[in-house]
Parts: C-alpha cells; sequence; structure tokens
C-alpha cells in the first residue's frame, strides 16, 4: 500500500534509543493495564500516526499489544489551539493556565491533558474542581469518553475515593469546607495528583475569598496543576492562587485563544448579533416623585433604577423583548429545528415569572432552572437533549454548561459586569458541526455598559481585562455604575413597550429600517428565513450596496395622562397594604386619612401632583412606625 503523502517525508517508527527511553519511562510495565512489559512490546503514537501525531517521545508510550490493539482509532482529533497547548502543557512541570473562549473545548482539552499524563505514567489520580454541582456530572461524561472514570457524587463525608474510580469532580465549596481532607486526597507522594481547576477566576470572588486560601492549603504540594478560565481577567491585591502575574499584576495564562482567534478559524465558534432594545422606564426612589427616563439616556445614578424598572415582569418592556426574541427564534427554526433560546434572569422570582409570560405567549411549557430546585440538573440535561423552545435560568448556565442549540437569549438580568456579560453570550456561540452557518442573537438593554461589551465581544482581546477583579466579579450583586452612593430604594412604577434601537453586529451598530429593507432583500434573493438581517445589512455597506430604509419605525406611544394615574394608584395600594400590614388598620381608614390631607374626597379626583404628594406622606407614615 503506497504510504499518503503528507506521510512520506516522516519517520513511522520509534528507533531504538526512543524505545529504550520509552521503556524506562514506563518503568518497564504497561502504561495502560500496568501488567509487565514482554519482549514484542508495542511502542505506541499517543496522537496517532495518522492524525499526524509525531514520532518523539513526548508523543509516546509503552504499551502490551492486547491494550495498543485494544486502542484502536479511539484517538480524539484536536483543534490547533489544543494540540498546540497539549504539547506545551506536556514540555513543562509547572502551574499552566489556558484562557479560552466559551465553545473552544477547555473540558476536551483538560481530558486529553489528563489522559496523557496517565498513559505516561506520571499521575495516578485526577481532581477536577468545578464551580457549580451541574458541572460535576458534565465533567465525569466528558472524562468517561477518554476512558476517565470520575466519581461525581464524592461528598465530603465519604473520606476516601473507592477504589475503581481514576478520580473525582467536586465544587469549590467542598474542598472550602475541608481543605485538609482534599490536601489527603491530592498530596499523597504514592499517587501523584494532576488537580484541575475549572473556571479559576472564582476563587477570587470577592463574596468568596475564602476559596483562594482553601486551595492553597489542599493543592498546594499537589504534583502538578492545570488551571482553565473562559474569560479573561485581573486580579487585584488578592491574587488567585497558582497563577502567574506580570509587573502589572496582569494574569499571564500559558495558552490564550479568544473569541476573535476563534472566530477567525470558522469550526468553533458562530458570530453573533445584539439586537439592542430601548424603551422607557418609570420609577420612583423613596419619599421623592417618580422618574421616567428611556434605557438609552440613562446615566449611572439613574442606570440600575432604570434596569430595575423595565425588567419588572409587570411592566410593558420585558414582555415585549420576549415576544420579538420568540418571533426570532421561530424564524431561526425554519432553519435549524432544534434551535433554542435561553432568557437569563436576576432572580428566581423574576424566572418564574418570565416563564409565565412566556407560556402565555407562546402556549408552550417552557423550563425553569433555578439553584435552590434540586432537579435542575436535570432540567438543564433534559433541555439540551430535547427539542423544546425556552429555558429561563438564573445563573445556573451562564458558565461551562454546554448547550450548543441556543441560538437566542434574552439578558434580563441587572448583573452589567464584563465577566457575566462574556459568561452568558458564550452560552450561544458554539458551532454545531462545520455546517452550522448560523448567527447567533442576543437581546440586551440599550445601556451604554451593555452596548460597549457588545460592541467589543468580536474584537480580538487580550488576555486580562481592565477592570478590577473586585469589580468584575460582582456575579450576584447590583452593580453601582462605579460610584459609590447612598442606599436608595427603588419602587418600580412601570415600563414602557421596548422599541428596537438597532442591532449591533461585528462592532457596528445597524438601525431598525435599515434592517427591515436587508430583510427584505434577503427574502427576494431566497435567503433562509432565520437569515440574521444584520448580517445583509453589513454586506449591503461592505459592498456599497444601497442601504435605504424600507419603513421607518413606528415612533414610540407616550402615556396618556390616565394611564400615568393608574400606574401611580397601583403604586399607592401596595404602600397602603404594606402600612396596613405594619399598623394594622384596614386600608379604607389610610386611605380615609389620605383623603383628609387634600381637598379631593377619593383617590380617583386627585391630580398627578396630589398623587405624588400621596406617595410622599406615605413614606412618611411608614418610615415612623
Amino acid at each position: 500500500m503506497t504510504e499518503p503523502a503528507q506521510h512520506r517525508d516522516r519517520r513511522r517508527r520509534f528507533n531504538g534509543a526512543e524505545r529504550t527511553a520509552l521503556y524506562l519511562a514506563a518503568d518497564g510495565i504497561c502504561q495502560s493495564c500496568g501488567t509487565p512489559l514482554e519482549p514484542g512490546w508495542h511502542a505506541d503514537h499517543m496522537q496517532p500516526y495518522s492524525a499526524s501525531g509525531p514520532t518523539e517521545i513526548l508523543n509516546g508510550q509503552a504499551l502490551c499489544p492486547t491494550c495498543n490493539l485494544e486502542k484502536g482509532d479511539s484517538y480524539m482529533k484536536l483543534r490547533k489551539w489544543q494540540e498546540d497547548g497539549l504539547r506545551r502543557f506536556l514540555g513543562t512541570t509547572g502551574d499552566f493556565l489556558t484562557v479560552a473562549t466559551p465553545g473552544a473545548g477547555k473540558t476536551t482539552f483538560a481530558v486529553q491533558a489528563a489522559k496523557a499524563m496517565i498513559d505516561r505514567g506520571e499521575i495516578s489520580n485526577l481532581i477536577v474542581i468545578v464551580p457549580t454541582a451541574h458541572l460535576r456530572g458534565q465533567w465525569a461524561k466528558s472524562a468517561a469518553r477518554s476512558g476517565i472514570k470520575l466519581d461525581s457524587k464524592f461528598v465530603n463525608r465519604n473520606q476516601e475515593l473507592a477504589r475503581d474510580y481514576d478520580g473525582v469532580v467536586a465544587t469549590y465549596q467542598s474542598v472550602a469546607a475541608s481543605p485538609l481532607l482534599w490536601r489527603k486526597l491530592a498530596c499523597n507522594p504514592r499517587k501523584p495528583s494532576l488537580i484541575i481547576l475549572d473556571e479559576v477566576h472564582h476563587a477570587g470572588d470577592a463574596e468568596h475569598l475564602a476559596w483562594g486560601t482553601a486551595l492553597s492549603e489542599a493543592f498546594g504540594d499537589a504534583y502538578r496543576r492545570l488551571s482553565l478560565s473562559g474569560t479573561p481577567f485581573r486580579s487585584d491585591a488578592k491574587p488567585i492562587p497558582f497563577l502567574n502575574y506580570d509587573a502589572a499584576r496582569r494574569v499571564v495564562p500559558d495558552v490564550n485563544y479568544d473569541y476573535g482567534m476563534a472566530l477567525q478559524d470558522l469550526e468553533v465558534v458562530r458570530p453573533v448579533a445584539f439586537p439592542a432594545m430601548d424603551g422607557e422606564a418609570r420609577w420612583r426612589f423613596a419619599s421623592e416623585h417618580p422618574m421616567a427616563q428611556k434605557l438609552s439616556e440613562t446615566d449611572p445614578s439613574t442606570i440600575a433604577a432604570a434596569l430595575k424598572a423595565a425588567l419588572d415582569p409587570s411592566g410593558n418592556w420585558i414582555p415585549s423583548v420576549l415576544l420579538r426574541a420568540h418571533e426570532e427564534l421561530e424564524l431561526m427554526r425554519q432553519d435549524k429545528e432544534d434551535c433554542g433560546g435561553l432568557v437569563v434572569a436576576s432572580d428566581q422570582a423574576a424566572a418564574h415569572a418570565y416563564a409565565e409570560i412566556l407560556r402565555q405567549q407562546t402556549g408552550e411549557q417552557v423550563d425553569v432552572a433555578v439553584s435552590d430546585d434540586p432537579a435542575a440538573s436535570k432540567v438543564i440535561e433534559k433541555y439540551e437533549k430535547g427539542d423544546s423552545k425556552w429555558l429561563v435560568a438564573v445563573q445556573m448556565v451562564s458558565e461551562g454548561v454546554d448547550i450548543p442549540r441556543i441560538g437566542v437569549i434574552v439578558y434580563a438580568t441587572r448583573i452589567r459586569t464584563e465577566m457575566f456579560f462574556r459568561q452568558v453570550v458564550g452560552r450561544c456561540v458554539r458551532k454545531q458541526g462545520d455546517e452550522d452557518d448560523m448567527c447567533a442573537r442576543v437581546f440586551i438593554p440599550s445601556i451604554s455598559q451593555l452596548l460597549g461589551y457588545a460592541a467589543a465581544i468580536e474584537r480580538t482581546v487580550e488576555a486580562v481585562l481592565a477592570d478590577e477583579e473586585s469589580k468584575v466579579r460582582r456575579a450576584a450583586v447590583e452593580d453601582d455604575g462605579g460610584q459609590r452612593q447612598a442606599p436608595r430604594t427603588t419602587e418600580v412604577i412601570g415600563s414602557s413597550t421596548a422599541a428596537h434601537a438597532f442591532t449591533i453586529n461585528s462592532g457596528d451598530a445597524f438601525e431598525e429600517s435599515e434592517l427591515l429593507h436587508a430583510r427584505r432583500l434577503g427574502q427576494q434573493a431566497g435567503l433562509p428565513p432565520g437569515t440574521e438581517p444584520s448580517a445583509i445589512a453589513r454586506l449591503l455597506r461592505l459592498g456599497g450596496g444601497s442601504a435605504q430604509p424600507g419603513k421607518a419605525p413606528e415612533p414610540e406611544v407616550e402615556l396618556t395622562l390616565s394611564e400615568r394615574k393608574t400606574e401611580v394608584r397601583n403604586l399607592i395600594k401596595r404602600k397602603v397594604g404594606q402600612l396596613s400590614r405594619m399598623t394594622r388598620k384596614p386600608h379604607s381608614h389610610i386611605h380615609a386619612e389620605l383623603n383628609r390631607a387634600f381637598s379631593e374626597r377619593s383617590i380617583d379626583q386627585a391630580t398627578i401632583v396630589t398623587l405624588n404628594d400621596r406617595l410622599v406622606i406615605l413614606d412618611r407614615w411608614i418610615a415612623a412606625v
């Protein structure tokens, strides 16, 4: 048989000196089953010669004939960045950090690194630490595909691992709860361990600073440590254990494969477009008159309150955004039948409310995954394997969870850190094979911070972000826009229907009129219904073609005086109910006292000014209780 052209100039067999080195490195036993090697043992390529594996010591292992034949074609083909990173990892001995964009295959890279170390006899124990319980099962399944058996149900009270496992996958919380136990499991010199720290930036979370101390105590003397992160980050004065920093206190990765690089490779991630949804939010701070402002016009002093009002499920903004996102999902499902949507909510109450809104709009069941639900992992797994349209979650799918069929995301959370934003976007960028040419959509409120993140997300980024870790990692706390202010209670009044301001694609903004024109041209050209119109509009711009609007967007409808009064009256009723619970006075008595303070005989006769004054009086009465 004629050897393939790409192999003719490469040596296929290990020479005598290399075979001797492989035998000595294996201590004379098969590196797969552990039986003594007898004459006729095989010098095997870990990356097969047929898959362009080099004939060199670092890619070699000593196997008995039985294990080599059983190995067959089980080798997993790696992407170029994974091959380069694996070669670099196996050629070093110290701590190693891999930063790779969501969807690039960090888990596969780490599993293959562990497998290579096991096959070479360097380690006999693997410990994987992850941020959430759901990821334990996902890691165990990924490792099992490469023949590595991980215990994903281990709890600290077990004390010891069953002998038929190759290692364990646990959470950062488990290590923090008993670092000395994990030191015992990880630092046995007779069982050298590889420690994989998945999404290691969690070890520096401001609210979990003990995690870093626990990791140092538990794994400081382990044989080898491999850290992984899907998001670039910068540490403050409290560095994350086992990472290297430069003079400016920036983390220095050993491998960096960001979204820009992955997008250029055309085989890892999808392009993503960001429809920016504007609209008016209405709220009031305690003892102050109501305020109204468009999301696009907010500043650091109002952005948190406006976003809270827009995301309130009783208003008009979020239901209209969900409807728009669902319409887009339906178009995309004409091209890809199992395409799914994800809504990321701020809290559990909002998550269930959004799910109910979607049920009423679509007439279909909507899955909800929240951390307090013991069945949350099963909900996510069911959604991943099924073809239902929507999943609503809080933070369980913001990081690490792999659901490639997600093509539409609604960013309906008050978290405004760049790290969290990138993690959420990462849930929809992973391609499903070479034939996947879909452009993902992430619907975002049109506030300045998120627009900036969206405009920059497809550009090649550096290994670190400019923000301080203490600001970037505030994953469950409402951001204050960088300005420290005295706490103020925000009372939501209402919100308008969302208006599609523009869509961001590849860093450029495309207004609604231009998108409508582009979509019409796409339909005339016979393009699939789910084709992202901003991609067509971008091509028109690049080619100098016409981008004339097909139809101007409808002007935003202002609330009538009657509608504004209704919103304020509803807020008054909620405050009267609060005061009634505190004082045990009937609602009617409180309303009567309010009427006596004004010339109107009832709340129905009140002007918008005196309605707002009633709110101020109620605030005083509540504060005095």
